[in-house]
C-alpha cells in the first residue's frame, strides 16, 4: 500500500458512491457540527467535494500546509509519500472528521493527525514515517518512530468503524450520507437545541419581521417575553394583559392568552395585534386588540394603547381557536373555534356550517390606515361579500377547532410553495387532520371530521362540497393535533419542503412532505435520534410530551414549544429548535446581522437545563420522563415587573344567561377532577370563608399527599416560590402563626424552608426534609399574592 497514491485519487470513488445509511453513523466535522456539501468545488481535497468539512477557504489553507511540507521533505521521499500526506491533511475535511481526530467531546484534546486502521501505517512506516515529524508536534510520536509496532498502536484509532481509510468503504457509514436519517421502522432522525426555559404553558413564538431577529414568547396567562438573538431574556415583559385574560390552572384549560401577530409594517407604524379570551361573571367572549409599542422602549408595549378591533361571544369555554396571521397581501388572518361543547350543537348546522356566524371559520380582516374610520375593513376579494346571508369577514368555513396555522415561506430559490396555508384542526372523536387552507372553501365540520362522516345527514347533502384535508390520522396515534410550519430555513438544507407538526396529548412529532409530481403527501414520524446521532454539544434527544405550538425566527429557523404540565400556571414550558444532525448549510451562508436594539431592562441570560440522554433506540415519541418532574428554573428577577393598567374594558353586557357556569372546556376536553395527579412540589392556597383570592394557608403536595409548611424561617422569598407557582407576579406578605387557620387534618411536610426567590418550588429550597419538623400546626404558614405591585 505504501505506493497506492502519488495523487488525489483512490478512496474517492467510494466515498461517493455509497448513497445509503444505516444509523450508527455520526458524521460530525472538527467544529462539533454536521457535515455540509461546499459552495463551490474543492481543487486540492477534490474528494469531499460533495459532502465533508471543508469550505473552499479551509481547502486552501491545506493546501499551502501541503506545499510546505513538499519544500521541507526529501525529493525522493515525498515521490514516495506526497500521496499519504494529502491523505492525512484532507482528512479534515472528511464528514467524519471528529472521529478521526477523537474530538467528539469539545472538553478533550484534538489528536494531531487522524487515526490510523492499523494495516495502513504498517503499510506506510517503512518509506514515509518521517512525515510524521512534519505533520505533528507530537514528540512522544516522534520517540516511537523507530519503532514499527508502537508506533502504529500510538497511531492508531480503537473504534476499527471509523479509522482511515476503512471508512472510506464501510456501507455502514457511507450509504445515504448526507441525508436526514430513518431508523429501521421509517422514522426521521431528528435533535433538539434548547432555546428557552421556565415558560407557563408557551403558546406562541413569533418575531417582529424588523431586522432585530428577536423573538417574542407568550404565555397563556397573558404575559409576553422578548428574547435577544442570543437567547437572552429582558427581564420585564413585552407585553402583560395577564389581569384581562380569562384562564384558569386547570390542565388543558382552552382560555387564555391565545394568539399574537406582529404588523408587516411594525418597524414602522410599531402595531401588533393580540387574541385572548375575557370573561366578565357567565359571559365570555374573544376579543381582538390591537397595541402599538412604547415610544420610549422597543421592548414594550404601550398598554394604554389597547383598541379592540374585533369581539366574538363564546357559549362554551372551549374551541376558541386562537392563531393570528398577516398573509403577502397584507391582510390579518383569525381562526376561530367553533364555540365549543362536542359536535357543534349550535342552531341547525352548527356555527361551523352557518356563514352568518364568526365561528368556526377562517376570518379575514384589513387593518391598514384604521386610525381614522372604521376599526378594520373587509377585504373587497372576500369570497362572501355581498351575499346577504354571510358574514363578510369569512374568508373559509367548515372549522372545528384549528390548532396553529402557518403561510409557506416558500422555496428559498424556486419560491414554490408561497403562501399556502397549512391548519391543523383537533377533531372530536375519531380523527385530527391538517389542512390547506383556501379561499372561500370549506373544511366540512360537523359533516365530516377528517375523511370520516361524522354528522351523516349532513354529509350526505349534495352542496356541502367540502374539502377534503391533505393528511388525517386517527386517535390511537394522538387526540389534539398541533400544527406546524413548512421548513423553509437556512440552516438544515434537507428539511426544505417539510411539513413539522406535532400532537398535543401523545406527543409525537411528525411530518408531511408533498410529491410534486402526483400532490399527494408522504407521512413520516420524527424521531428523538438514537445512539450518537444527537451527541452534539449543545444538542439534547428528548422533550416534554405536551407539544403546544410551534414557530419560526426571523431567518426561517424551526422551532416548538412543549410542557411537562399543561398548565397556564406552571412554568414547565420549554421552547426547542429543530435540529437535522446529517447535515447543515456551509459555513457562513447562513449569517445573520441583527438590527441593533435599544434594552432598558435587565437581561436575563439564558441557561440551558436540559440534558443528552444516551440510548440505544430511536424514539417516536417523548423518552419515559415524568410530565411532573420539577419544573424548569425560573429566570432570576431582581424585584417584580410593575403590572400594567388593565386594558380597554368591554362595555356593559346584557344580564347573564340563565343556568349556572359551564365546566371548564378543557382543549383536550378532560374534566379537571379526572386529570392527573398534582406534581410533585405543587401548592395551593387554603383560605377561611370572606376571604379574597391570593391569600391563604400554603399546603404543598410531595410524595402523593398534600401537607402544609411551617413558618420556621418563612419570609418574603419563599412566599415569592408560592406565589410566582399560583399565577401571581407579586408576593406582598409572607403569613405566620397560622394567621389562614390551622391544617390539623393533614401532615406538617416542610419546616425550616429557606429560599433564594427564584427557585421553581419549595422542594428546590433547602429544608429541613420532607416530613422533618419541630413544629406544630400553630405554626401553619401562609402568603398574600398579588397581581398588583404593592409598592406602587
Amino acid at each position: 500500500m505504501a505506493g497506492r497514491r502519488a495523487g488525489a485519487g483512490a478512496g474517492a470513488g467510494a466515498l461517493l458512491a455509497l448513497l445509503a445509511l444505516r444509523a450508527a453513523a455520526h458524521p460530525q466535522c472538527l467544529d462539533f457540527r454536521p457535515p455540509f456539501r461546499p459552495p463551490q468545488p474543492l481543487r486540492f481535497c477534490a474528494q469531499y467535494s460533495a459532502f465533508g468539512c471543508c469550505a473552499p477557504e479551509r481547502d486552501a489553507a491545506l493546501a499551502r500546509r501541503f506545499g510546505a511540507l513538499a519544500a521541507r521533505v526529501d525529493a525522493a521521499v515525498w515521490a514516495a509519500c506526497a500521496g499519504y500526506a494529502l491523505d492525512l491533511l484532507c482528512q479534515e475535511c472528511s464528514p467524519y472528521a471528529a472521529h478521526l481526530y477523537d474530538a467528539e467531546d469539545p472538553t478533550t484534546p484534538l489528536r494531531t493527525v487522524p487515526g490510523l486502521c492499523e494495516d495502513y501505517c504498517l503499510d506506510m512506516w517503512p518509506t514515509c514515517r518521517g512525515l510524521f515529524r512534519h505533520l505533528s508536534p507530537d514528540r512522544e510520536l516522534w520517540a516511537l518512530e523507530g519503532n514499527r509496532a508502537k508506533f502504529c498502536r500510538y497511531l492508531s484509532l480503537d473504534d476499527k468503524d471509523y479509522c482511515f481509510p476503512h471508512l472510506l468503504v464501510n456501507e455502514n457509514l457511507n450509504l445515504n450520507l448526507g441525508r436526514v436519517v430513518a431508523d429501521t421502522k421509517g422514522c426521521l432522525q431528528l435533535c433538539l437545541e434548547e432555546v428557552a426555559n421556565g415558560l407557563r404553558n408557551p403558546v406562541a413564538m413569533v418575531h417582529a419581521r424588523d431586522g432585530t431577529h428577536r423573538f417574542f414568547v407568550a404565555e397563556q396567562v397573558g404575559l409576553v417575553w422578548a428574547y435577544l438573538p442570543d437567547r437572552s431574556r429582558l427581564d420585564k415583559p413585552f407585553l402583560n394583559i395577564s389581569r384581562a385574560v380569562l384562564t384558569s390552572p386547570w390542565e388543558g384549560d382552552e382560555r387564555g392568552f391565545l394568539g399574537i401577530a406582529f404588523h408587516p409594517s411594525f418597524r414602522h407604524n410599531r402595531k401588533l395585534y393580540v387574541y385572548y379570551s375575557v370573561g366578565v361573571s357567565f359571559d365570555e367572549w374573544i376579543r381582538i386588540s390591537e397595541f402599538r409599542v412604547s415610544e420610549d422602549d422597543d421592548n414594550a408595549v404601550d398598554h394604554g394603547s389597547e383598541r379592540i378591533i374585533l369581539e366574538i361571544e363564546e357559549p362554551a369555554s372551549n374551541h376558541n381557536g386562537g392563531q393570528l396571521l398577516f398573509g403577502d397581501d397584507g391582510y390579518l388572518y383569525i381562526f376561530t373555534g367553533d364555540g365549543g361543547m362536542a359536535g357543534d350543537p349550535f342552531g341547525k348546522f352548527g356555527n361551523a356550517q352557518n356563514k352568518s356566524a364568526l365561528l368556526g371559520k377562517v376570518l379575514r380582516i384589513d387593518v391598514e390606515r384604521n386610525e381614522r374610520g372604521p376599526l378594520y375593513r373587509v377585504p373587497p376579494d372576500n369570497p362572501f361579500v355581498g351575499d346577504p346571508a354571510a358574514r363578510p369577514e369569512v374568508y373559509a368555513l367548515g372549522v372545528r377547532n384549528m390548532w396553529r396555522c402557518s403561510f409557506d415561506r416558500g422555496d428559498p430559490t424556486s419560491g414554490v410553495g408561497r403562501g399556502r396555508l397549512f391548519c391543523g384542526d383537533v377533531g372530536q372523536n375519531k380523527f385530527e387532520e391538517v389542512d390547506l387552507v383556501e379561499r372561500g372553501r370549506n373544511y366540512g365540520w360537523r359533516a365530516r371530521e377528517g375523511f370520516e362522516c361524522y354528522d351523516r345527514k349532513l354529509c350526505a347533502n349534495a352542496s356541502l362540497d367540502d374539502v377534503l384535508p391533505i393528511f388525517a390520522y386517527p386517535h390511537k396515534m394522538g387526540k389534539s393535533v398541533t400544527g406546524g410550519y413548512v421548513y423553509r430555513g437556512c440552516e438544515y438544507p434537507n428539511l426544505n419542503g417539510l411539513y413539522i407538526f406535532g400532537d398535543f396529548m401523545s406527543g409525537r412529532l411528525m411530518s408531511l412532505r408533498e410529491n410534486p409530481g402526483t400532490g399527494q403527501w408522504q407521512y413520516s414520524e420524527i424521531c428523538m435520534g438514537q445512539g450518537q446521532t444527537c451527541e452534539f454539544p449543545g444538542l439534547i434527544n428528548n422533550y416534554y410530551p405536551h407539544i403546544i405550538s410551534f414557530g419560526e425566527d426571523e431567518a426561517g429557523e424551526l422551532y416548538f414549544m412543549s410542557t411537562g404540565v399543561p398548565s397556564a400556571t406552571t412554568a414547565h414550558g420549554v421552547v426547542y429548535k429543530v435540529i437535522d444532525p446529517s447535515r447543515r448549510a456551509p459555513p457562513g451562508k447562513c449569517q445573520i446581522h441583527p438590527a441593533q436594539v435599544k434594552v432598558r431592562s435587565r437581561l436575563v441570560h439564558f441557561v440551558p437545563k436540559e440534558k443528552f440522554i444516551r440510548r440505544t433506540e430511536s424514539t417516536p415519541r417523548p423518552p419515559a420522563r415524568p410530565t411532573t418532574r420539577a419544573p424548569t428554573k425560573a429566570p432570576r428577577r431582581s424585584r417584580p415587573t410593575p403590572s400594567p393598567p388593565v386594558p380597554t374594558p368591554r362595555p356593559a353586557r346584557p344580564t347573564q344567561r340563565p343556568g349556572g357556569r359551564r365546566g371548564g372546556g378543557r382543549r383536550r376536553g378532560r374534566p379537571s377532577s379526572a386529570g392527573p395527579a398534582p406534581s410533585n412540589g405543587a401548592v395551593r392556597l387554603v383560605r377561611p370563608a370572606g376571604q379574597g383570592p391570593g391569600r391563604g394557608r400554603v399546603e404543598v403536595f410531595v410524595g402523593g399527599r398534600w401537607g402544609t409548611v411551617c413558618d420556621d424561617a418563612w419570609d418574603i422569598k419563599a412566599a415569592a416560590v408560592v406565589c410566582r407557582q399560583l399565577g401571581f407576579a407579586y408576593a406582598v406578605r409572607a403569613t405566620k402563626r397560622s394567621e389562614f387557620g390551622e391544617g390539623r387534618a393533614l401532615p406538617i411536610l416542610l419546616d425550616d424552608v429557606r429560599c433564594a426567590g427564584d427557585e421553581r418550588s419549595l422542594l428546590e429550597c433547602t429544608h429541613a426534609g420532607v416530613g422533618s419538623h419541630n413544629c406544630d400546626h400553630q405554626e401553619d404558614a401562609g402568603v398574600v399574592c398579588s397581581h398588583e405591585d404593592p409598592d406602587l
